[in-house]
């Protein structure tokens, strides 16, 4: 089933019905999205998001700002709410853009934001005075009060002690600055440790961000994933589409752009990845879908996934990936895409 169509928007339903903007509006006028109504639980935490995550890596890097909002826009055209960044993408620069258009838009009291922090490098671990730090930062480019999901990144500090990180974000918690706690990079026995440390009183951790797809299946499908499901932990698995290979556009070594994600790309187009594209493609024909949209389908029928992170370069892509929430892949589809990927 298709939830959405390409190229469906409210903009497109408002030049349909003649409506006029008023010449001296700065943004466009925009009503409800179309899927505002679809929202999943992110775990307990008590936030309500669309079923994928609009993630904002490349704004500030390969994504000018007029791009960058006009992705932002188009994502919220679809009923999107969920926007998620790392003080560390462009040195901060994507925080800045996304600060800027949620002022614009009037959009922060409707949007779940969530940050990751703990690589930047004027901030870097999780050490105390590091972490208030790196908070601070990022609500002063966001321009925010609050960060809604503070995913703890642990990939440069995994020694730092959690007692001491856990009581800083509380202290945090408390003031107001942040409303609920993730983790990026930890191994399943430190996930283990500060659900201990939750029993005694911490703040408890809720969400994940680990990456995982079609492509990579591992490390996520292992401890990590019964740890997630034994603790009841949301996770939003970033690089959903593996740096664009599972979006199907990359497809010939020869083509592929050059620098660090040409040669990502080039990695992937083997005789393992070749057949993963043919898989998909195959679903894609059955469902009558983009296979962005169906590699993102995909993981929303594993256990334990909350909301895929996604990146766009451009409005359209949104079009394909947005659909994704409105596949509905049966069990053989599903079978078929793991076993191709085996």
């Amino acid at each position: 089933m298709r939830l959405f169509s390409v190229g469906a928007g409210a903009s497109d339903e408002r030049a349909r019905q003649g409506v006029a903007e008023h010449p001296s509006a700065p943004i466009p006028i925009v009503g409800p999205g179309i899927g505002e109504t679809i929202r999943a639980a992110l775990g307990e935490t008590g936030f309500e998001t669309f079923p994928l995550m609009l993630g904002a890596a490349e704004f500030g890097w390969n994504v000018d700002l007029e791009t960058s909002h006009g992705i932002l826009d188009r994502y919220v055209e679809f009923g999107g709410n969920a926007i998620h960044t790392a003080d560390g993408f462009s040195g901060g620069r994507s925080e800045h853009i996304i600060g800027q258009w949620l002022r614009s838009r009037g959009q922060r009291d409707r949007s779940v934001v969530s940050v990751r922090v703990g690589a930047h490098a004027d901030n870097p671990g999780l050490g105390s005075v590091n972490l208030v730090r790196a908070v601070e930062g990022s609500l002063t480019r966001l321009g925010v009060d609050r960060i809604d999901v503070l995913y703890l990144d642990a990939t440069l500090d995994a020694t730092t002690n959690l007692e001491d990180t856990l009581a800083t974000v509380e202290w945090m918690t408390e003031a107001g600055k942040i409303g609920a706690l993730g983790a990026f990079g930890f191994a399943p026995e430190r996930l283990v440790e500060a659900r201990i440390l939750a029993s005694a009183g911490y703040p408890r951790i809720q969400v994940i961000d680990a990456p995982y797809n079609l492509v990579r299946r591992q490390p996520f499908e292992g401890d990590l994933r019964l740890v997630a499901g034994a603790q009841n932990l949301a996770v939003t698995p970033s690089h959903a589409l593996e740096h664009g290979f599972l979006s199907g556009r990359h497809r010939s070594k020869a083509l592929t752009s050059r620098g660090v994600r040409g040669e990502q790309l080039r990695g992937h187009l083997n005789r393992r990845g070749i057949k993963i594209l043919r898989a998909l493609d195959q679903v894609a024909e059955e469902v009558s879908a983009p296979v962005a949209a169906v590699s993102i389908a995909w993981l929303l029928a594993q256990r334990t996934i909350a909301a895929p992170i996604v990146n766009a370069f451009a409005s359209d892509h949104v079009d394909e990936l947005m659909q994704g929430a409105g596949v509905s892949l049966s069990r053989s589809q599903v079978a078929e895409l793991t076993r191709a990927g085996n």
